[in-house]
């Protein structure tokens, strides 16, 4: 069973940080293209940022990039997302995704991930 669990959301004003990481249990994660999706309300899913298997392809949607950095650590079975110069619309839950690839490179569809995490909430005030 695999299970990701995101942590680091919270309620910041706006330009400032955080830093939301997702921790992978019970799957090879190494295996695993990683992404980051958010959904506001009223509005679909997006794909924030994603990262292959070897953190050799990486994805920005471009509202976010210059502020937003995807990382990974293969040895602790995590991927981060440091949010830096944080706007009012970068409100949002925010869900860790992991899509099992023999590939390594990076998808985009929410359909291409196999697993999910519950979400952490993401509140940037004017």
């Amino acid at each position: 069973q695999v299970q990701l669990v995101e942590s680091g959301g919270g309620l910041v004003q706006a330009g400032g940080s955080l830093r939301l990481s997702c921790a992978v249990s019970g799957g090879t994660f190494r295996r695993y293209c990683m992404a980051w999706f958010r959904q506001a309300p009223g509005k679909e899913r997006e794909l924030v940022a994603a990262i292959s298997r070897s953190s050799g392809s990486i994805y920005y949607e471009d509202s976010v990039k210059g502020r937003f950095t995807i990382s990974r650590d293969n040895t602790e079975n995590t991927v981060y997302l440091q949010m830096n110069s944080l706007k009012p619309e970068d409100t949002a839950v925010y869900y860790c995704a992991a899509d099992l690839t023999a590939l390594d490179v990076v998808r985009e569809g929410y359909w291409d991930y196999d697993y999910w995490g519950q979400g952490t909430q993401v509140t940037v005030s004017s």
